[in-house]
């Protein structure tokens, strides 16, 4: 069941990147991430950075404000929410193991565990909610994500600026195999994740 709802908010997010409200989509998508939704705002930054080349900066702003904004919702999640909203997250998305190994992670250094799930694929949302979890500092998840999930999106951006027009054609030439792929990364991240911290 999870991997085809993973599949059906996939589908949604990308059928944004032809509306007139795309940039206010990409900032949603970037905000429910980081607490509540399985896709990354990657899916919908990608094609829009290659649409507006020039605006790639922008783009990569407003995912960063989003998922950093959204960031704290999670916190509130764990903190507050846990026992009711958290619990039900933590049981749909099969990252009960993942949630003791972050919990582990923030025990050695909450910054870099912070950092490492917000630049990473590692499902951002397990690292939000956790934080609220632990009581981890608000300043430290806010520092951290700022720079993981800013690093992450500015260089995708940024990389997409310099390169979009030689791989645009490609892009648009074989699109359907590669929305394939990257749904199979995603879906694959959140099992390799799941099995790690099972071990």
């Amino acid at each position: 069941m999870i991997f085809k709802f993973i599949r059906s908010m996939y589908d949604w997010t990308l059928h944004f990147a032809k509306s007139k409200h795309s940039n206010y989509a990409l900032f949603f998508i970037a905000f429910i991430e980081s607490s509540i939704f399985p896709v990354p705002p990657d899916v919908l930054l990608i094609p829009l950075v290659i649409s507006e080349p020039k605006k790639w900066w922008k783009k990569a702003l407003i995912c960063t404000v989003g998922s950093v904004l959204g960031a704290f919702v999670g916190y509130f999640i764990g903190k507050v929410l846990y026992d009711t909203l958290g619990t039900v997250l933590i049981n749909f998305f099969n990252l009960e193991n993942a949630v003791n190994i972050v919990k582990i992670k923030f025990t050695q250094n909450a910054f870099l565990s912070i950092f490492a799930g917000a630049f990473t694929p590692i499902p951002y949302k397990a690292i939000t909610v956790t934080a609220g979890m632990s009581d981890i500092s608000l300043y430290t998840l806010a520092f951290a994500s700022i720079l993981g999930r800013g690093g992450r999106f500015f260089i995708v951006a940024f990389a997409l600026r310099l390169y979009g027009k030689k791989i645009q054609n490609t892009i648009e030439k074989y699109f359907n195999v590669l929305s394939i792929i990257f749904l199979f990364l995603l879906i694959a991240g959140f099992v390799a994740f799941k099995y790690l911290a099972s071990n």
